[in-house]
């Protein structure tokens, strides 16, 4: 027994209400039985949806509540399985509307985008109003709960009529992931993805870049997007029609194509590291008296960084964190403006480096550990990363506490491999976040020194990268 069901909806992204459930119930030779109702959402009804449906608030004020017509819904359906043309979404918002009232709603389920795209391939657009109108299946009331589940029921009809047998067992075989996949996306692109590292892309149906990720197991998080169903990943769900990936052999590296990526891109979806700039620095020098200063400039007149930011406001945020964290003085931190003793120290918050009454030494060694907290890359090295195949292996290019790029090179380690096959690329504050990460949560991280490298095989430093 089957049940084709369509729903109309408020549409909110949060929080999303039934306004209107059509249902037929059908042995897979007729109907049997058809139950419409109009339901109040016990919310408002947005305008841009009142233009779509023609359902509005005065139409549902005196509409059964969801809790109210639960049972009866619950009751028809309770042997069959679902149906829907987008099953994803009406099986998803009627499970949600159930999970609030503490019962578990759950059903077998077939999708008629995906059984549409078997039993018809070759049709460039599966959306109920393009596949009907491509098998001269009239559509009265569109947007309206009863029309939308009517089509749906002779598209059903219409699959089942040239099935071969095979189309529906196989699309509700218990192993089968397609009850879970978004509508326009082939099984064939999920099943051909790699359970390796790297980085994958979802796409519309025009081919555009909707988000990137980053995996360790690249089918295993792909396939989680769709299990979930809710905030983001529901919104991805109805839109993703492709999926693309590149094996990257680590993580690391993972994630330093998926940061370079995203401001690459600029994908939908992705929400952080969209942000290609950061022009403020945070940096260190030492005065004419032997005193570690740490102060902030704009990026470009900064040689060599200790943190990078997006705005002034965080830079000197953060710096004033440092400075309170490891009792500095706010005169050598650019955050006070005297000539002698800073204000701090009259209010017994600075040991006094500003009025002579610590040493130097002591006062620098704070500095320093301050400087050690924010995980600052320093000098000039190469991370030696795993390969994408056993001959392979991947590597990061840091110099002068920079990230310069990133390459994959075979057989040995060599300078001269790692020099030619380098891809540049840019350095912002998300990099260098990722890098301090990444040696913090590394117990013996694989690196090689350029300057030791380097005059270990007789050459200049600066001739190689």
């Amino acid at each position: 027994m089957y049940v084709i069901i369509d729903l109309e909806t408020t549409g909110h992204m949060a929080g999303n209400r039934i306004t209107e459930i059509a249902l037929f119930i059908h042995d897979g030779e007729k109907v049997l039985e058809e139950y419409q109702t109009l339901v109040n959402p016990e919310c408002s009804i947005p305008p841009f949806i009142e233009r779509l449906t023609g359902i509005n608030d005065e139409m549902v004020k005196n509409a059964p509540k969801f809790y109210e017509v639960a049972e009866t819904v619950q009751r028809l359906t309770e042997t069959c399985i679902f149906i829907a043309h987008n099953v994803g979404f009406d099986y998803g918002t009627l499970r949600k509307e159930y999970a609030e009232l503490g019962f578990d709603y759950k059903r077998k389920r077939l999708c008629t985008v995906r059984l549409a795209r078997k039993a018809f391939p070759g049709h460039p657009k599966y959306s109920l109003g393009n596949i009907c109108q491509a098998l001269g299946i009239q559509i009265t009331s569109r947007h309206r709960a009863y029309g939308d589940a009517l089509a749906t029921v002779e598209l059903f009809e219409r699959i089942l009529e040239v099935d071969d047998g095979k189309i529906i067992p196989d699309a509700l075989h218990h192993k089968s992931k397609e009850g879970t996949l978004p509508p326009a996306l082939d099984l064939k692109e999920v099943e051909a993805l790699p359970q390796a590292t790297g980085i994958y892309y979802f796409k519309d149906d025009q081919g555009k870049v909707i988000y990137v990720g980053k995996a360790i197991d690249i089918r295993a998080r792909v396939l989680s997007h769709f299990y979930t169903k809710e905030g983001k990943d529901k919104a991805m769900h109805a839109v993703v029609a492709h999926l693309d990936h590149l094996e990257t052999g680590s993580e690391l590296m993972a994630l330093l194509i998926e940061s370079a990526e995203i401001k690459r891109i600029y994908p939908l979806f992705n929400a952080s590291q969209k942000r290609k700039r950061d022009p403020w620095a945070i940096f260190s020098y030492t005065d004419i008296q032997g005193i570690k200063h740490l102060s902030y400039a704009a990026s470009k007149q900064v040689k060599r960084p200790l943190m990078r930011f997006y705005n002034i406001t965080q830079c000197r945020t953060f710096l004033e964190s440092m400075q309170q964290t490891f009792e500095l003085c706010p005169k050598y931190c650019q955050l006070q403006n005297v000539n002698k003793a800073c204000f701090d120290y009259h209010l017994k918050k600075c040991r006094g480096v500003c009025n002579e009454k610590e040493s130097i030494t002591d006062y620098n060694l704070r500095v320093d550990e301050a400087i050690t907290s924010m995980g600052s890359l320093q000098g000039s090295f190469i991370i030696l990363l795993e390969g994408r195949k056993e001959s392979e292996y991947g590597y990061a290019y840091i110099e002068n506490g920079v990230y310069r790029g990133y390459g994959f090179a075979e057989g040995e380690v060599d300078m001269d491999a790692m020099a030619k096959g380098l891809i540049s690329q840019e350095d912002n504050s998300d990099v260098q976040r990722i890098l301090r990460s990444y040696f913090r949560q590394t117990e013996a991280p694989q690196v090689m020194h350029v300057e030791e490298a380097l005059v270990a095989e007789g050459q200049a430093v600066l001739s190689l990268f």
